[in-house]
């Protein structure tokens, strides 16, 4: 009997409170793009240390990263002590953060960088170190005090531990964080579970729509669930084309400030083709999704550092409309190839997927999307200038050709 007042004294404070959040969610200015940063969970796991940080915010500015707009460094998992202090607070191991967050923090800024940190909505984190349950003011006053602007949260503990909805764990740490005395990024690592494109909106700045990226362009491993509407199943392996097919369902529920999270960019992390890796840039970029590098800065190749980097595409995922591209069906051949399409500040742009192993001569016409009339069409790629409103050409293996639309 206790455990039910429990959680609906904690449920209807949450839901009062993003009642409000509706109200009031125009007044801050975090978000009105997609994030732009580096994660390190992709390539080192919870072997992270500050020496790493130090490296990563350094290669930001020489391999031209934070010209092209990314400017969060977030720490995953496994920078935490296995135990909070005496006092209940959270704490840096000393083997790899010597130094402290604090520190760490103010070098990063002096780079004119951000810090992320990371916290879990359960007992415990993915690595098994204390999660903020129970504790969400306190975390959020300690990462403020800390000097941190950004906090991915995950799911761990709190699924597994059931300890209350993910809308009430969530927006919990919501509400700590605008308690905070600090403008703190909020990415809500939730998996996809219970559908969060109908409520994530209320919560984070920006929330997972699938379960954990594979490095894998097609092929899957645990990802048992192919599309977005599926309950305990497919929380892991998920591949890219398989979040893309993912958006199909869902994309329409992004909107401005809250952002449809397809998880960090496996770019120069899998051993991907050019072609599979700019369609994995293109489709983020487009799809509004966060850019979040998670490849070993120092061993990235040349090819990989010009995709993340490219102007034309980024310029797609920053565009002040903040309106992501839809699938259109009419247009598409399942599992052949795909057209997207949606408006852009100058016009509209089309992307066309070749969804196969091998080359297809596709043809489409470009002015039939009634979005439009177009006046000038540029595929940004190869920023070659289309003479004609239509296409009719041969895409290779898994490629994407993105076509901007000016109408004005």
């Amino acid at each position: 009997m206790e455990v039910k007042r429990h959680f609906s004294w904690r449920s209807l404070v949450t839901i009062a409170a993003l009642c409000l959040f509706h109200v009031t969610a125009g007044e801050t200015t975090l978000g009105q793009t997609p994030q732009m940063g580096w994660n390190s969970w992709n390539t080192f796991k919870a072997i992270i240390n500050e020496s790493v940080i130090h490296e990563t915010a350094r290669l930001f500015g020489t391999l031209g990263l934070q010209k092209a707009g990314y400017n969060y460094v977030v720490i995953d998992d496994g920078w935490a002590n296995h135990s909070r202090t005496a006092d209940g607070y959270l704490q840096a191991n000393v083997t790899g953060f010597p130094s402290g967050i604090k520190a760490l923090a103010d070098k990063v800024h002096a780079q004119g960088l951000k810090l992320g940190i990371y916290s879990d909505s359960g007992i415990l984190t993915c690595d098994f170190k204390p999660g903020s349950w129970g504790y969400e003011e306190r975390d959020a006053q300690t990462f403020a005090s800390w000097g941190v602007d950004y906090l991915k949260y995950d799911n761990c503990g709190g699924f597994e531990g059931m300890t209350e909805a993910s809308q009430v764990r969530f927006g919990t740490m919501k509400n700590a964080l605008e308690l905070s005395g600090r403008k703190i990024f909020y990415s809500v690592c939730e998996w996809g579970f219970q559908f969060p494109w109908r409520w994530g909106g209320g919560i984070g700045h920006s929330y997972r729509i699938s379960g954990d990226i594979t490095a894998s362009f097609t092929n899957e491993t645990g990802c048992a669930c192919k599309t977005a509407y599926c309950l305990n199943t497919g929380y892991a392996g998920c591949s890219v084309l398989t979040i893309i097919n993912k958006m199909r369902e869902i994309s329409q529920y992004g909107v401005q400030g809250h952002w449809l999270d397809m998880d960090m960019l496996e770019i120069g992390v899998a051993n991907m083709t050019l072609y599979q890796q700019q369609t994995h840039f293109t489709f983020w970029s487009a799809l509004k999704s966060p850019l979040i590098i998670g490849a070993d800065l120092s061993r990235l190749s040349n090819e990989s550092l010009a995709i993340l980097t490219n102007k034309n595409i980024i310029a797609l995922n920053q565009d002040s409309l903040g309106k992501p591209v839809s699938y259109v069906e009419t247009l598409s051949e399942d599992g052949l190839w795909q057209v997207w399409a949606g408006n852009i500040e100058s016009g509209y742009v089309v992307l066309l997927l070749n969804e196969k192993s091998y080359p297809q001569t596709i043809s489409l016409q470009l002015s039939n999307l009634g979005l439009g009339t177009p006046r000038k069409i540029v595929e940004l790629w190869s920023e070659k200038t289309l003479k004609t409103n239509a296409f009719n050409g041969t895409l290779q293996p898994y490629q994407t050709l993105v076509f901007k639309i000016d109408t004005a």
